[in-house]
């Protein structure tokens, strides 16, 4: 059963059969308040915005008939598609704090906007580079003077280890792996995506082999928390027990146009796999946290081993392995 909801947009009542197609083909949901008097043209714009810069068939609207209409939902196919939309529309007030859903999603609960913009987005690489040779053999490091880093921030260049021509290295990369082509409709510039937490996207499994696989040390990350009442802060965690871990991450060399300033250029990129997070990061951020290596063993697999057994390191740390260190607004 359809139902018009402004000129010619359409949201669906579905079906059982029709539930168990969209939470397949589109396993992520931005569920989003209606206002008293309804989206009104507005949906228009969102509508035209969807088509121009997702693309047809890559998202769905659907109404919220056990809320009484009171929220609507957009499904995407890929969690970068949705942040994009609510990057794009920060106004947008979503029905995150509803306690009935309309049916249950097969792979996400619904995201907010800050889940979605602002996962692991800051680190720090304070340790002496020398500690970080001293967990390798033969280690090839092509970082040079490598100082403490006492604020990575994506585009920054950060030391990354990955194999060249069979060659255990250390070099310089840039955070913020190529953005999927639905998000650079219409825009001059890609700054890159950090996260990576759908392995399911064809995007990304492209660079899911041993070739593409890589560790990025660090010594402590930020999650973004927002206090009642107050402002966004910077909650800063760390191992108690080992000065360094790894993020498990992908890499690869892209031709691109980071900042306008700056032109096309070639770059070696990288970012880091996400999962759901343990207590203590679930606190602060309870969507996500980074995918962290702490032994030798899973930092040989992650890099050696065939993807089902790399992949299966994609999971979260066991809860008390991560102490607060402090805060930064």
């Amino acid at each position: 059963m359809f139902s018009i909801c402004s000129r010619g947009v359409y949201m669906v009542k579905r079906s059982s059969n029709r539930n168990k197609l969209d939470d397949t083909a589109y396993p992520i949901r931005v569920k989003l308040k209606v206002p008293d008097n309804g989206h009104g043209i507005a949906l228009d714009r969102y509508n035209q915005y969807l088509n121009s810069h997702i693309g047809p068939g890559q998202f769905a609207w659907h109404s919220s008939t056990t809320l009484g209409g009171q929220a609507s939902a957009v499904y995407f196919r890929d969690l970068d598609a949705a942040k994009t939309f609510l990057a794009e529309f920060p106004t947008l007030e979503l029905a995150d704090a509803t306690d009935r859903l309309p049916y249950n999603a097969v792979y996400k609960d619904e995201w907010t906007s800050e889940d979605l913009l602002s996962v692991c987005n800051l680190y720090r690489m304070t340790s002496a580079q020398s500690a970080i040779r001293e967990l390798f053999d033969d280690l090839k490091d092509d970082t040079g003077n490598l100082p403490p880093l006492e604020g990575i921030y994506p585009d920054y260049p950060a030391p990354v280890i990955y194999r060249a021509d069979s060659a255990l290295t250390m070099s310089m990369f840039r955070w913020g792996l190529p953005s999927p082509a639905f998000a650079l409709k219409g825009k001059k510039t890609d700054r890159g995506v950090t996260n990576v937490r759908n392995t399911r996207s064809p995007h990304w499994r492209r660079w899911l082999g041993v070739r593409h696989r890589c560790v990025v040390p660090f010594t402590s990350f930020a999650e973004p928390h927002k206090p009642t009442g107050g402002s966004f802060q910077n909650v800063w965690f760390e191992l108690p027990d080992q000065e360094i871990a790894f993020f498990a991450g992908l890499w690869t060399q892209w031709t691109s146009v980071r900042k306008l300033k700056e032109g096309e250029v070639t770059a070696n990129l990288f970012g880091f796999l996400t999962t759901e997070p343990n207590a203590e990061v679930a606190a602060i951020h309870p969507k996500a946290m980074p995918v962290i290596l702490r032994t030798n063993e899973e930092i040989l697999t992650w890099l050696n081993a065939p993807e089902p057994d790399a992949l299966s390191l994609q999971r979260s740390l066991p809860d008390a392995s991560l102490r607060i260190v402090g805060n930064r607004v």
